[in-house]
């Protein structure tokens, strides 16, 4: 069972192992996943009452490939009450997509480009994100990261899993690290720093990894 509570106003990354839990927990916070026991509550409600407030990035996507970023943006807007018209154009901007091209011509990349540019333009106070660095080329990281530091607002909350740790050290508050489906860590960067410690070496410790293991080929 994972207990776990997150403030808001917080950028946390869900982090483990592949098999540790990382989707399923995201997936179970969207209510997409059904929990055998337990529950999620937001803002003192259950999560299925508030999806106005939450959006999901997923290497998956979820947008319409027949529809061009516009068209999409404005089906969008007729669900999510908040959604910004004006930020999703600006975001298509940021990242050079091309307004009025059917989203099937795209390239993998540029799809993903179209899913961020939407999650963070349905006015959400909280965006949960799966690996949405898969397929991205290091520039296009580096831009995404810059673009979600900057455009979080002080109410906003986002939950982001990936791989990647070394990225995105320098960019989330709070690590939370999956083990076996169940929270092995939970630790604030701050603190890690002023252990002299690294995201990394934490995250080894946990998973009782071994560097010099590689030698044993060599015997």
């Amino acid at each position: 069972m994972i207990n776990l509570t997150i403030p808001t106003g917080e950028i946390v990354g869900i982090l483990g192992e592949n098999g540790s839990g990382k989707t399923t927990l995201l997936k179970s916070i969207m209510g997409l996943k059904s929990l055998f026991e337990g529950e999620i509550i937001m803002e003192g409600e259950p999560v299925m009452k508030q999806y106005d407030k939450i959006s999901f990035i997923t290497e998956e996507g979820s947008y319409i490939p027949d529809m061009t970023p516009i068209q999409y943006a404005t089906f969008l807007g007729d669900f999510f009450p908040y959604f910004k018209m004006d930020k999703f154009i600006q975001l298509l901007e940021y990242f050079e997509i091309p307004r009025h091209r059917k989203i099937k011509t795209f390239s993998r990349g540029m799809k993903s480009k179209v899913e961020i540019c939407a999650g963070f333009s349905k006015g959400a106070k909280y965006i949960v994100m799966d690996e949405p660095f898969l397929g991205k080329d290091i520039f296009t990281r580096r831009d995404f990261l810059k673009m979600m530091v900057s455009s979080l607002q002080a109410d906003e909350t986002i939950l982001i899993s990936t791989h990647l740790i070394d990225e995105i050290e320098n960019v989330i508050d709070r690590a939370i690290v999956l083990q076996g489906g169940r929270i092995k860590g939970n630790v604030y960067i701050d603190e890690l720093r002023e252990e002299a410690n690294t995201l990394e070496s934490y995250m080894e410790k946990i998973a009782n990894y071994k560097q010099d293991k590689y030698t044993s080929l060599s015997d």
